[in-house]
């Protein structure tokens, strides 16, 4: 076995920078801003794993949450943080926000109000 530190009961002599880089990967934070409609009902959310969450209120996982009722399905606006407190704050001050303001957000990034599930990675 080489000197790279297992996590794993696994032989990890086959796949060992693998596993270790798995176990060491630093998650982005994410806030978003999903919506059903242009100018619709909106939604602020945070999340580590953008893209699965964005699934999840697409094919309603979670079907008696607010998103699921409305059909909060189309990710219009997302900003990525470095550490889970700043997504946080960042989505509590925006969840206080009036209405026009998060528009206004949207509409500087995403004026056509377009589903930006798909250019994520």
């Amino acid at each position: 076995m080489n000197n790279s530190i297992c996590y794993s009961k696994l032989n990890c002599s086959k796949f060992p920078r693998k596993w270790e880089s798995f176990k060491t990967k630093k998650l982005k934070n994410y806030v978003y801003i999903i919506t059903n409609k242009p100018n619709g009902v909106l939604y602020i959310g945070s999340t580590k794993r953008l893209k699965i969450r964005i699934y999840q209120h697409k094919t309603k996982a979670h079907p008696n949450t607010f998103s699921a009722r409305y059909n909060l399905d189309k990710l219009v606006y997302f900003e990525e943080y470095n550490n889970e407190i700043e997504s946080e704050l960042r989505e509590k001050q925006m969840k206080k926000w009036n209405r026009a303001w998060k528009i206004k957000l949207i509409e500087n990034t995403n004026p056509d109000w377009k589903d930006l599930y798909k250019k994520l990675k």
